[in-house]
């Protein structure tokens, strides 16, 4: 595992607040903790919180005086060893293209982002690489997926939780799992970096659907029964595109899954919730803050169903509902009306 002296972490949402949270109280052994740098695209939003060391994206959270807060970009990123990568999906490709001049050449890259961009299809680790366009000829830089079953605010309140940290490169996804394990965060290893980035994207589609059946008070026979044919669905897709079936079984997969269905703090969820209850999505998203990962994944994820060939009838029906006008009750009634068939799991 290598040494890291310098993190830096992109985006002061709060995944972003969270992570730096734990990586500035983390001791390496044999060495000093990291110095943890929190960069933010808005000035005004990072001066107020290298001040007051909290925001209004996570209540009740303190960011630790450990961790620097730095608007300019040069500084952010000078002598990072490891760049955590928070930004949404679809904002990461202007962030590393604003950020690129500055990002040192040796430096390692983790994304904890969950989603698929709509013009390219790319996942958040392939859209990094993409904007860095890193000479072909250099030694490839490292990239790692941290993700699972993680509602930012309780791991502000360190809530017991675990992770997965997903890499190509072995050798880098221990030294993730080394820097972000405590004695509240478990954080395992796994080599399917495809997989883990995929079904942490897919689940926040199921997600949606899932609040759409708490707006319209369906039950909870009918919940369980879509997070059991959703990751059905998930499944299959994400092995038609190379990924390991055992993964969407695991803590990144059902693991994520579960807990965005279930958690009222989940965006997804709630957002399905406010269409269940017949509200707009603009709407919805125009007085929330927040944003809600799923519903832009929604069309990449349709698109990448129809490029690989495979079924996905409640993705098309949370589709329908987003972006076709679909009553969510019409779009239930086309899911329980379709063919019987044998179940079939992945």
């Amino acid at each position: 595992m290598t040494t890291i002296r310098r993190i830096t972490v992109l985006g002061d949402g709060q995944m972003g607040l969270v992570c730096a949270a734990i990586l500035a109280q983390q001791e390496q052994i044999g060495a000093p903790k990291p110095v943890v740098t929190l960069w933010g695209h808005q000035a005004p939003e990072v001066g107020s919180l290298a001040t007051r060391r909290t925001s209004t994206r996570l209540a009740a959270f303190t960011l630790p005086e450990d961790v620097r807060v730095v608007p300019d970009d040069k500084l952010a990123l000078e002598k990072a060893d490891l760049i955590v990568s928070a930004a949404p999906t679809q904002h990461i490709r202007s962030v590393w293209d604003r950020l690129r001049p500055h990002v040192p050449h040796g430096a390692g890259v983790v994304s904890v982002a969950k989603g698929v961009e709509n013009e390219t299809l790319l996942r958040p680790t392939q859209i990094i690489a993409d904007a860095l366009q890193d000479d072909p000829d250099a030694k490839p830089r490292p990239y790692a997926s941290l993700s699972g079953p993680t509602i930012a605010a309780e791991l502000a309140r360190c809530l017991p939780a675990t992770m997965v940290a997903a890499s190509d490169d072995q050798g880098f996804g221990a030294t993730v799992q080394s820097l972000f394990t405590t004695s509240w965060l478990r954080v395992y290893t796994n080599p399917d970096l495809l997989g883990v980035e995929l079904a942490g994207a897919m689940k926040n589609v199921i997600a949606i659907a899932a609040g759409v059946l708490d707006g319209l008070q369906a039950g909870f026979n009918a919940k369980s029964a879509l997070l059991a044919r959703g990751l059905a669905e998930i499944t299959r897709l994400g092995v038609a595109m190379g990924a390991r079936n055992d993964t969407f079984f695991g803590v990144a997969g059902v693991g994520d899954l579960t807990t965005t269905c279930f958690s009222p703090e989940g965006r997804n969820r709630s957002c399905g919730e406010a269409l269940g209850r017949g509200e707009s999505l603009d709407a919805y998203l125009k007085k929330n803050n927040h944003v809600v990962e799923g519903v832009a994944t929604t069309k990449s994820v349709i698109d990448l169903a129809r490029k690989h060939r495979v079924e996905m009838p409640i993705t098309e029906a949370v589709h329908a509902v987003l972006f076709d006008g679909v009553d969510p009750i019409d779009a239930i009634a086309m899911l329980m009306t379709r063919e019987p068939k044998a179940e079939r799991v992945g």
